[in-house]
């Protein structure tokens, strides 16, 4: 069967590709920028074609083969800056355009659980979205979930930032919300469960755990199975501002998203029962459960996917390949050589740069710059890695982004996302023993120059350091 997968890129794209290839499916992967697409960590690549296409520009979705036999919709724009709803529209309707010219017998859309009295933007755009697909030629299956527990998924990590970080929580009273939370490996059972059964054309179906839990529950049994002793105090106080600001700046998570997150919290989510799990011969995962698997793959570092490498409406939104050629003329550079004993080595710490392993020299002054940058809006340094060892072009890497990373040639290239008066890059490459490691900054305006000049002392201390911890001698 030939499949068409939109939101290649994104957090459950990423976990039902490998469901789809075992199962012997032809997959072609739409991505905005085929560079942030790294079939080679998939087996069974070879069933695996990908097009460059964007939902919001009409004239790109051209490329869609017109013999596919299904088509997925995982896109959605909530962590974008802006009216996002006006964005899921355009795409939706984009998509609906392009699929009717296929051969595809189905669409599978993931929405959320939606409460038909009261609705978020965020679900109120769900729904929309769900109604423009539905008047497509082509049957349309609906899947409607609530809160999605798993590794990398940005409820799971919001909810771990929480519980690890605070002892005492002063929370909202939107923590008494209930919600019905389903575990991801439930989700993808679910997603490619129902691809080409009939019965489920022109439906939806909402799908759940087996727990009806508050948020408040959600906190004090993550600790439980963290063995985290945390008390959570409720206030009814604080307004969804306020409580939008809370979540951003304790947890990883951006402002519109933490802004979106408080919106859709407000409202109970819980789901209308149904017998699809049963004719799919799904087991339903307890919550505690699911987080117990989550953390069982973030030990043994087989995080698949994770919400933070979406780039929402970044710089890097259109695509990586103009910031890849790191400009010569008009900037300012800070460049560093040392020579290594053990190239393999240096790499090696290269490449486990940021996250767990800190940036080798004066984190404190790295957690700073951190919480300055949330300070003013940006991403901050909390984002992390999803794997210790491994890094691919496109994914976040703390507050910067992943232009190009090749091991084989010994070069990382990253690309600042924090909060600049201009555009930074950082690159290390090791050749002929010799480790390199540039930092590149195009100043805008006065302001920009004015930030070098006064980050320069220091850029000298923190530079040199990194570069003598990357170089140092392997005992």
């Amino acid at each position: 069967m030939k499949i068409l997968l939109t939101g290649a890129t994104g957090y459950i794209a990423q976990r039902l590709l490998p469901v789809l290839l075992e199962k012997g499916h032809e997959v072609v992967c739409v991505v905005r920028d085929a560079k942030r697409f790294n079939r080679n960590k998939f087996e069974n690549k070879n069933l695996i074609s990908i097009i460059e296409a964007d939902l919001l520009e009409r004239d790109s979705l051209n490329s869609f083969p017109q013999n596919i036999d299904a088509a997925y919709y995982l896109v959605h724009s909530m962590s974008s800056n802006g009216k996002f709803s006006r964005l899921e529209e355009k795409s939706a309707r984009n998509f609906v355009g392009a699929i009717n010219s296929t051969s595809a017998k189905q669409i599978i859309y993931l929405s959320g659980i939606i409460n038909d009295k009261e609705l978020s933007e965020h679900l109120s755009s769900r729904k929309n979205v769900e109604e423009i697909l539905g008047s497509s030629n082509v049957p349309l299956t609906t899947l409607r979930a609530g809160i999605i527990v798993g590794s990398g998924s940005a409820s799971f990590e919001i909810i771990r930032d929480l519980v690890e970080k605070l002892p005492v929580m002063v929370a909202p009273k939107w923590l008494h919300t209930k919600c019905q939370p389903i575990a991801i490996r439930n989700v993808i059972e679910f997603l490619s469960g129902v691809l080409h059964v009939e019965e489920t054309y022109n439906r939806h179906f909402d799908i759940y755990g087996p727990d009806i839990l508050t948020y408040k529950q959600m906190l004090l049994q993550f600790a439980e199975v963290r063995k985290l002793k945390r008390r959570i105090i409720t206030v009814p106080v604080m307004s969804p501002r306020l409580s939008s600001y809370w979540l951003y700046f304790v947890t990883s998570t951006s402002y519109s998203l933490a802004k979106n997150l408080v919106n859709s919290m407000k409202i109970d989510v819980v789901a209308n029962q149904n017998d699809l799990q049963e004719k799919l011969g799904i087991k339903l995962i307890p919550y505690k459960e699911a987080i117990k698997i989550a953390f069982d793959k973030i030990e043994q570092n087989l995080v698949l996917s994770s919400w933070k490498d979406a780039f929402g409406k970044s710089r890097l939104y259109k695509s990586l390949s103009k910031h890849i050629k790191v400009p010569e003329y008009g900037v300012f550079v800070d460049r560093k050589t040392a020579k290594t004993n053990n190239p393999e080595v240096a790499t090696d710490r290269i490449f486990a740069i940021g996250g767990e392993a800190g940036w080798y020299y004066a984190d404190w002054l790295w957690s700073f710059r951190g919480f300055l940058d949330k300070l003013f809006g940006g991403v901050g340094l909390k984002r992390g890695r999803k794997n210790r060892a491994l890094i691919s072009a496109g994914e976040s890497l703390d507050f910067w982004r992943v232009l190009y990373a090749n091991r084989e040639e010994k070069r990382l290239l990253l690309y600042a996302e924090m909060k600049l008066p201009g555009e930074a890059w950082l690159e290390f490459s090791v050749k002929n023993g010799i480790v390199t490691q540039t930092a590149t900054f195009r100043p805008l305006g006065l302001a920009g120059r004015l930030y070098w000049y006064a980050v320069l002392p220091f850029h000298y201390f923190i530079f040199n350091g990194m570069i003598n911890k990357i170089t140092e001698k392997n005992e």
